[in-house]
């Protein structure tokens, strides 16, 4: 006598039709692409005007052809020659670099002590810190000039390093919400294995809040890459120049409208944040998600 075998009920996943999804949405459906596609035209709009002018050898930010009629790489090679172009990145770089690294510790202890530990005023610490932060950089301009008058740190690059790595209410409160949003379970559990606070921290809270500390990161990386108001102020020589005080020496003078040099300059310097930006993007989606939960 053969048994029968019973094979159990399968479940296909049924890719949707478009005549199953209602005309109302599938109206809507289009409205949003198209409405998504305009948005993306106009971002890309000056973009492109940044390319042609780029490649415009007559130096002119505006033109009436879509294409440049004879495309070269005049700008380019005046960029590299007679400006101190590699200088100004080398210099944005190393102060952006610096102050992202040290924004990300910085911020991650100072983090970590108002979400783990007990002290007094911690309550509303982290609130006055944010709403001091909440006037713009230029309305202290005045008494940071003066300060630094006064210390003898005009034109120097490391005081411009200190004062930029100041401004991180905003990024202690983010990182904050995500230590929060870990259980403090694990807290506990290797407390009682014997961990110490510092051990909590670095063996525990860290390595679970990687996308959030590459968040951090990569905000403080643009912010200070193009940053011009404090450069403007502190940074007074040419070779301490940052890229964005640099550039825009092209075309603050009067007689010094170099649209075609200022184009190639700012082609160039969006490399090192897209280069960067595109091998730290997968960390920015799961980091921000879990910084606005809990």
């Amino acid at each position: 006598m053969m048994a029968k075998h019973e094979a159990g009920p399968s479940i296909a996943l049924k890719k949707p039709r478009r005549g199953d999804i209602p005309r109302h949405e599938l109206v809507f459906l289009w409205i949003s692409r198209v409405f998504i596609w305009f948005v993306i035209a106009l971002t890309l709009v000056p973009i492109w005007f940044v390319i042609e002018a780029a490649f415009n050898p007559t130096n002119a930010y505006f033109s009436l052809t879509l294409f440049p009629t004879h495309p070269s790489w005049a700008n380019f090679h005046y960029l590299f020659a007679q400006t101190q172009f590699m200088l100004w990145v080398k210099n944005s770089v190393v102060i952006a670099g610096i102050v992202s690294v040290g924004q990300v510790v910085v911020t991650s202890l100072a983090a970590f002590s108002f979400s783990r530990l007990h002290f007094w005023g911690r309550k509303y610490g982290l609130m006055v810190l944010i709403i001091v932060q909440m006037f713009p950089n230029f309305l202290a301009i005045a008494a940071i000039y003066t300060v630094m008058a006064k210390l003898n740190l005009i034109n120097d690059i490391w005081a411009y390093i200190l004062i930029l790595m100041g401004g991180s209410a905003f990024n202690i409160w983010l990182l904050k919400r995500y230590f929060d949003s870990i259980p403090r379970e694990l807290d506990e559990a290797a407390y009682v294995d014997g961990a110490n606070v510092w051990q909590r921290f670095t063996r525990v809270i860290l390595p679970l809040s990687i996308p959030m500390l590459v968040v951090i990161f990569i905000f403080t990386l643009m912010g200070a890459f193009s940053e011009y108001i404090l450069a403007g102020t502190i940074l007074q020589t040419p070779d301490h120049y940052t890229l964005a005080l640099g550039m825009y020496g092209m075309i603050s003078g009067q007689f010094a409208k170099n649209w075609g040099d200022f184009a190639a300059a700012a082609l160039l310097s969006a490399v090192p944040l897209a280069v960067t930006f595109g091998l730290l993007q997968r960390f920015i989606a799961s980091g921000l998600m879990g910084g606005v939960k809990g």
